[in-house]
């Protein structure tokens, strides 16, 4: 599956389909390009961080979010199948986000849904539990289990894509 943002083979799916790579928790179910497709196509998305950068005089610092046990989690998600104009068939995918947790707060204000081991099961089963009951799990994660470091400016370059994205960066 291609890291393409959600969209649909219209004028307004391709339109949308460039901006939606984060979808509002709270707006799911009132946008044309998620609202068909909560009840049917969820997904989760692995991962074992994310960056968010905050500012620091006229600067942006990069930082690396992550669980403190380090482990790996789950992106609460949506997926879909789409054409490009030219017929070509695109898999694409969403991540849901949330109001931001106490740790992420100062920095930005959105964070993805990090899903509980609990709720995974709940959010991929759309075929017996609704969007309507599955919601609840689109919450902030709690902030005492996170944490966060400043890492190099190197991850501002798509050049770079390894482990020296995420080591502490010491200034």
């Amino acid at each position: 599956m291609q890291a393409h943002a959600l969209g649909f083979d219209s004028p307004l799916g391709r339109s949308i389909g460039n901006r939606t790579i984060n979808a509002r928790a709270e707006t799911l179910t009132e946008l044309p390009s998620f609202k068909n497709i909560v009840d049917r196509r969820r997904c989760i998305i692995p991962a074992d961080g994310f960056y968010e950068w905050r500012k620091q005089g006229r600067h942006k610092v990069p930082m690396w979010v992550h669980l403190k046990t380090k482990e790996p989690f789950a992106l609460a998600g949506l997926w879909d199948v789409w054409r490009k104009p030219d017929g070509k068939r695109v898999e694409s995918f969403t991540i849901i986000i949330t109001e931001p947790n106490e740790l992420v707060r100062p920095v930005h204000n959105r964070m993805p849904v990090i899903l509980s081991r609990e709720d995974e099961e709940q959010w991929l089963d759309a075929s017996r539990t609704l969007f309507a009951k599955a919601k609840s799990a689109l919450k902030p994660y709690p902030d005492e289990l996170m944490d966060a470091h400043d890492v190099s400016p190197i991850v501002n370059s798509a050049k770079y894509d390894g482990p020296e994205c995420i080591r502490t960066c010491f200034r």
